[in-house]
């Protein structure tokens, strides 16, 4: 009875988003394989851990990349979308002057709840897409999508710590 029962709860981790292998969003990158990975912290809390996908485990820029976010305590979409504008101004991304990437923002990221992950998915000359787990919530377009992301990868980043990880880099 209890490798019966053993079994089963190892079934279900296996079946469950946080015991998945398979990250049907990395599709789209050839060979895709983890670049870094990182926690980002703030007032000592860990948010989330980021992880960057890139073919061969190399991002060069200009060529299609991953980042995920798993989360370790829930968010509101609202805080997420505020957190990004911020940071993407703080990058000069021109907010003023587009005011529907917040509504892009808002239409790509969700809720999350702890264990859950955002991914994004980016391909050159066709922006990016967006998942929570893995159920697709959207695309945002090229320009924004590379603000965006510079969040992380950006040498002007405010988490430089972070960006060394992600690149797989030692400081």
């Amino acid at each position: 009875m209890r490798t019966i029962l053993a079994s089963a709860l190892i079934a279900l981790c296996l079946l469950s988003p946080a015991g998945a292998t398979s990250q049907a969003w990395l599709a789209p990158i050839p060979q895709a394989q983890r670049v870094g990975e990182g926690v980002f912290k703030r007032l000592g809390w860990s948010v989330y851990t980021a992880r960057l996908w890139a073919p061969g485990g190399v991002y060069t820029p200009g060529k299609p990349f991953a980042l995920s976010l798993t989360y370790e305590f829930d968010i509101a979409r609202s805080r997420i979308v505020d957190a990004s504008i911020d940071q993407m101004a703080r990058l000069g991304a021109p907010i003023a002057e587009r005011p529907q990437w917040r509504a892009a923002l808002e239409a790509v990221l969700r809720d999350v709840s702890k264990g859950q992950s955002l991914a994004g998915v980016y391909v050159p000359g066709q922006g990016a897409t967006f998942y929570l787990d893995e159920t697709p919530t959207g695309r945002m377009d090229e320009e924004l999508a590379q603000y965006f992301f510079g969040i992380w990868l950006d040498p002007r980043t405010s988490e430089p710590a972070l960006r060394v990880a992600l690149l797989g880099k030692t400081p």
